[in-house]
């Protein structure tokens, strides 16, 4: 399967079942103690609201290209009309159930990046009514035909009952529909007969009831026996920096983490569990979809919050994987230190590269020449439809960046999403920043963060745009 039809998940459908809350983050500075108490006092400058639990796995779903549906309980108050209004913005398909216990909602304090408190609103006992779960299954055998796959996003706030859970995968298997579990609390045996099940390190331990290393070995010798224990098909346990692990009866597979920063882990579970469900609905086999589910999720721990992963994120990352000259931005910057360390001098130019011709070589050899690096601004698909329109790009900015990644003298391409390369530039502070054309130098974007500027002229005859001319007649 070729990258841009892996990540094609325009047309699956994921029903997720689970606990849906409201997540509010108040944001701020931490410049003095209080005199009431020895607390901090954040002086709040920013105020978010997010789609958190189950709403966040169908927040995934969407920002990766999907379609989702999402069923759970919320409250009749203000934190629901919130939560309503995020989840149509998201464009998040939902049949939610009003009852009198009110909207799941979590509140985090931060100054200065610091989570300092959180704070929930929801009753301690959430004992939802029998009309309220008939209402739910009633949903769920509404919306059932509609999806290719189904999750159980269970945050033990009280929709994922023994018995919401067995008719749920009851009706799903009568409609040959997969199921992934995200578990929580050692009542198990309510998901027995799914597919998926994907405890992190902790929820193994509980639901064995034993301590144990996060060592392969260890993982492996509780994940059988949970197995034998239940009728799940595979168990994938997420191991933090040890990655995750794939356990069934015929085989185990171990994936090492992502090298990643981790900055948040809060939301990190719902990434990996909604990728996971795209990539098998997508006929991935479970060695691949295992492998996007890691990358989604080691992409997710390096943001604050829960801010649920993109498309062109994902592809982004999982392709930087395998081509060592397409880098992140975070990571060029790492490299540009020790290499300006060393006294290399640094190139940098930008376009689309639509369809690469003989001026792009010469533009670039010339570029080259300059100095040490070049590093080559590629704009994104997003960014050349600004730029060009919505018939352009005619090639992908992954195929885009392979065939600029080919030339011995490119060494490092670095996508921007921006009309513009301004904030790249910046970022970059190149030796020589270079423009090709009759640009006059006051007018090129960027060049203050550059120490000298270089304008080289193209080569006669020579554009995309009169080469789609002629290839069109």
């Amino acid at each position: 399967m070729e990258m841009m039809e892996m990540f094609d998940f325009s047309k699956i459908s994921v029903l997720v079942v689970g606990d849906v809350m409201l997540d509010v983050y108040y944001k701020g500075a931490v410049e003095r103690i209080s005199p009431e108490a020895p607390v901090p006092i954040v002086r709040v400058e920013n105020v978010k609201h997010n789609i958190g639990g189950a709403g966040n796995v169908c927040n995934n779903i969407v920002n990766l290209g999907g379609n989702t549906y999402l069923l759970g309980f919320v409250g009749d108050d203000d934190n629901y009309k919130k939560l309503s209004s995020l989840l149509t913005e998201s464009k998040i398909n939902n049949f939610l159930v009003e009852t009198i216990r009110p909207t799941v909602t979590k509140m985090r304090v931060l100054g200065e990046h610091q989570q300092i408190v959180r704070v929930d609103f929801e009753d301690k006992i959430a004992n939802y009514s029998t009309k309220d779960y008939e209402l739910l299954k009633k949903n769920i055998e509404d919306t059932i035909d509609k999806v290719d796959i189904v999750v159980i996003s269970d945050y033990k706030k009280g929709v994922c009952s023994s018995e919401l859970c067995k008719h749920l995968i009851s009706v799903a298997k009568s409609k040959d529909k997969k199921v992934i579990v995200d578990p929580k609390g050692t009542s198990w045996n309510k998901y027995i007969g799914a597919y998926f099940v994907t405890p992190n390190l902790k929820e193994l331990k509980d639901i064995s009831g034993k301590e144990f290393f996060n060592e392969n070995d260890s993982i492996v010798k509780t994940g059988l026996e949970v197995l034998d224990k239940f009728d799940f098909e595979n168990l994938l346990v997420t191991r933090s920096e040890k990655g995750m692990s794939l356990i069934n009866k015929k085989e185990i597979y171990h994936l090492p983490a992502n090298a990643k920063e981790v900055y948040d882990v809060s939301g990190a579970g719902d990434t990996v569990i909604a990728t996971l469900a795209l990539s098998i609905a997508r006929g991935i086999d479970k060695y691949e979809s295992i492998k996007l589910a890691n990358t989604a999720g080691g992409i997710v721990v390096g943001k604050l919050g829960t801010v649920p992963v993109t498309k062109t994120e994902i592809e982004e990352s999982f392709y930087i994987q395998d081509n060592h000259k397409l880098i992140s931005l975070d990571k060029l910057l790492i490299k540009l230190k020790d290499l300006k360390e060393k006294n290399n001098r640094i190139v940098f130019t930008n376009g689309c590269f639509d369809i690469i011709h003989k001026g792009h070589i010469s533009y670039m050899v010339k570029a080259k020449q300059l100095g040490d690096i070049l590093i080559i601004g590629l704009n994104s698909d997003s960014s050349v439809k600004i730029l060009k329109g919505e018939s352009r790009p005619i090639n992908n900015q992954f195929d885009r960046a392979e065939i600029l990644a080919a030339f011995n003298f490119v060494d490092y391409v670095v996508f921007f999403e921006e009309e513009t390369p301004y904030n790249l530039i910046k970022a970059v502070a190149p030796d020589v920043l270079v423009k090709g054309g009759d640009y006059k130098v006051e007018d090129i974007v960027g060049r203050e963060f550059a120490k000298e500027v270089a304008v080289i002229d193209f080569v006669d005859g020579y554009s995309t745009t009169n080469t789609i001319k002629r290839m069109k007649g």
